[in-house]
């Protein structure tokens, strides 16, 4: 995954300067704002990398789980990007509305057509992992909406050259920050959950969770006091309350309920059992804790 991310680097900081050099001579705004859009992810994709290698840094006595919530904080910072750039190339397109500018639609279309190689391999790269690591997603987001991003500077630039419509340039800039807040709204508001100790998407619910694991092994009474969050973008914990019926079922039950946890997605979970007949909780649910 770490060559994933070099490998898109390097493309990408290789084309934004290509770009950005060609949108200023030739004057386009949908070259300088997908230039723009561009160098954000290069930030984006420097910044997903080193979480990833702060997500390795070992446990210590001030951070006990490490630096695994780094993962979590770049995806939210990757979706701030994003909103930034959406700001920049409306501010950026209204302008050129208000007044157009001749742009030669041929060179725009040629430079925008690398573009598309360039970023929809970049996307490639991240497409197999972006399911299980929300770091990763941000990733193939960013290269995804790049690529549809370059495909309508092509198209503005084909369309300029076929009828001399310079408005149309700062238009398909428009579009172009349309599609991306799109792409970045799901990312935001996952972001913001998993910021927020939220249950992670992918994850049931704790409810479901209760029902599931209820059925799955009859010697589980009852589970309580559950809460769920992410470690990071790849691991969920889970602390709850389970109530058996003996403590000679402990061990038993402990490395079924954990196997099953495991199979829903989360593998660090952290279970206090309880047997009937003892003295309530301070939420008045629970029984006597082990």
């Amino acid at each position: 995954m770490n060559r994933a991310f070099l490998v898109g680097i390097v493309l990408n900081v290789a084309y934004v300067v290509v770009e950005l050099a060609a949108g200023f001579f030739l004057n386009s705004v949908s070259l300088i704002s997908d230039a723009g859009h561009n160098l954000s992810d290069v930030v984006s994709l420097v910044l997903a990398l080193l979480a990833f290698k702060l997500a390795r840094v070992k446990p210590n006595s001030k951070y006990t789980y490490g630096y695994k919530k780094s993962t979590v904080l770049v995806s939210l910072l990757n979706a701030c990007i994003l909103l930034v750039a959406v700001g920049v190339i409306v501010w950026e397109s209204i302008g050129k509305l208000r007044e157009p500018h001749p742009v030669e639609g041929g060179a725009i279309a040629w430079v925008a057509g690398v573009g598309i190689v360039i970023n929809a391999f970049t996307a490639w790269l991240f497409m197999k992992d972006r399911k299980r690591d929300l770091n990763v997603k941000g990733a193939f987001l960013h290269m995804a909406a790049d690529a549809l991003v370059s495909l309508g500077v092509v198209v503005s630039g084909i369309v300029i050259s076929a009828t001399g419509w310079y408005v149309i340039d700062p238009i398909i800039g428009l579009v172009i920050a349309a599609v991306i807040l799109v792409s970045t709204t799901h990312l935001l508001f996952d972001s913001l959950r998993l910021s927020l100790d939220g249950v992670p998407s992918g994850v049931v619910a704790p409810e479901e969770l209760r029902r599931r694991i209820m059925e799955t092994e009859p010697a589980v009474h009852d589970i309580h006091h559950i809460h769920i969050w992410a470690l990071s973008t790849t691991e969920n914990a889970l602390t709850a309350h389970v109530v058996i019926g003996s403590a000679e079922e402990e061990g038993r039950v402990k490395a079924a309920v954990k196997h099953d946890l495991a199979e829903m997605g989360i593998t660090h979970s952290t279970l206090e059992f309880e047997y009937p007949g003892g003295n309530a909780c301070s939420a008045g649910e629970c029984h006597s804790c082990r």
